[in-house]
This record gives C-alpha cells, sequence and structure tokens, in this order.
C-alpha cells in the first residue's frame, strides 16, 4: 500500500492501467487491423498461398519486437516523456505480473505501436494477433518475479525477470530484452554484478549532471 499509487494499493492500481486502459488501447489497435484488412486498407495473404512468408513472420517476430522495444523504451526515458509518461510506469519499483502493462495511455499507444508494420507489409490476421498476445500478455511474465520456469529441474520457461527487475531498480539499464544484443552494444547492459553497478550509477550521475535544468 502507497499513496503514490492509484487506490493507494499496488495492485489494485496495476490491475486498472493494465486491465481497463491497457485492454482498451489492445482492442482498439486490433479492431483497427481487422476493420483495414476488411476494407482492403491493410495489406494481407492466405496462408495457402505463401506458408513461406508465414513461417518467416514467426522467424522474424522475436526480432521485431525486441529492437522495438528498445528503441521506444530509450525514448521513454527521454526527461519531458519520462517525467509526463512513462513514470507512471516506474512507480513499481518492486514489481509483479500486473506491473507489466500498468502504463500511462500515451506509452500503451507507443508500446503496441509496434503493429503498425502490418499495415504496411502484408500480412495474416493469425500473425497479428500472435504479435498482440506477445506484446501484451508478455509483460506479465517479465515482471511476474521469477526467472525460470522449471518442470523436473528442466527450464521450460525463460521469464527475464531478473534482467527487467534490474532496470526497474537502477532505471538507466536493461532498457531492452535479454535475448537481444542492444544493451550490450550501446553500453546499458547490467548483469547484476557490482561492477555493474557502480558503471551503471556513474553513467547516471554523469547523464543527470549533464541535462540542463527543467
Amino acid at each position: 500500500r502507497s499513496r503514490k499509487f492509484s487506490f493507494g494499493n499496488q495492485v489494485w492500481d496495476n490491475v486498472f492501467w493494465s486491465l481497463i486502459v491497457g485492454v482498451f488501447f489492445w482492442t482498439a489497435y486490433e479492431v483497427l487491423y481487422f476493420w483495414a484488412v476488411a476494407n482492403g486498407v491493410a495489406p494481407t495473404f492466405a496462408l495457402a498461398d505463401h506458408p513461406v512468408v508465414f513461417v518467416l513472420w514467426l522467424l522474424v517476430m522475436p526480432v521485431l519486437l525486441s529492437s522495438h522495444f528498445y528503441l521506444i523504451h530509450r525514448l521513454l526515458h527521454w526527461p519531458p516523456l519520462y517525467k509526463t509518461v512513462h513514470r507512471l510506469h516506474h512507480r513499481n519499483i518492486h514489481i509483479g505480473p500486473w506491473s507489466g502493462m500498468s502504463m500511462h495511455p500515451v506509452e500503451h499507444v507507443i508500446y503496441i505501436s509496434s503493429v503498425l508494420i502490418h499495415f504496411v507489409i502484408p500480412s495474416h490476421p493469425v500473425i497479428i494477433l500472435v504479435h498482440l498476445y506477445s506484446r501484451c500478455l508478455g509483460p506479465a511474465f517479465s515482471h511476474s518475479g521469477f526467472e525460470k520456469l522449471l518442470v523436473k529441474d528442466r527450464s521450460v520457461v525463460d521469464a527475464a525477470d531478473f534482467h527487467h527487475q534490474l532496470h526497474h531498480r537502477f532505471f538507466e539499464c536493461n532498457y531492452g530484452t535479454v535475448d537481444a544484443p542492444w544493451d550490450r552494444w550501446f553500453g546499458s547492459y547490467h548483469d547484476g554484478s557490482d561492477e555493474a553497478t557502480v558503471r551503471v550509477r556513474e553513467q547516471r550521475k554523469r547523464m543527470y549532471r549533464n541535462r540542463p535544468p527543467a
């Protein structure tokens, strides 16, 4: 419980922003796409005609999602957007399954906007459903409080929770997903070590020192 959350309760706050606001924009994007396909505005194809393209879409999807997430996440940490939009999500320092889609309405629009590629490149209705399910249900795993789902001591699901937990703790690191190289390539990767914590804190000090006063 905390006064910084709607209703004074983190869980109810997160449920509200996820189900009432998040599902609204998820539905809006989905309805818009199917309306566009039905009216010949968005390009599409039949699975029987292009099975190879269908499979290629499924293979490319993880790369598309992780790349888009990294780029828009860096954008959301731009001070004007962070203060007015992304800060709502970052009230969740101790995250739970409902925290993933607990966002400002503007952030929901930006976060789900990766589906707009289907309005430009020919796609299939099943592909966009997979896209939306991955985009909107995936955060429940990455914010769930566990890193792996084990069955008989075998890892069957990588939730990557620790990677994203570090982002919620230190803010200016781990903008992307653990399976993508962007954080390593651009120097924002935190592996949980003490050395990485010192480096990230120094980077953050320099970042805020160089920012002009608001």
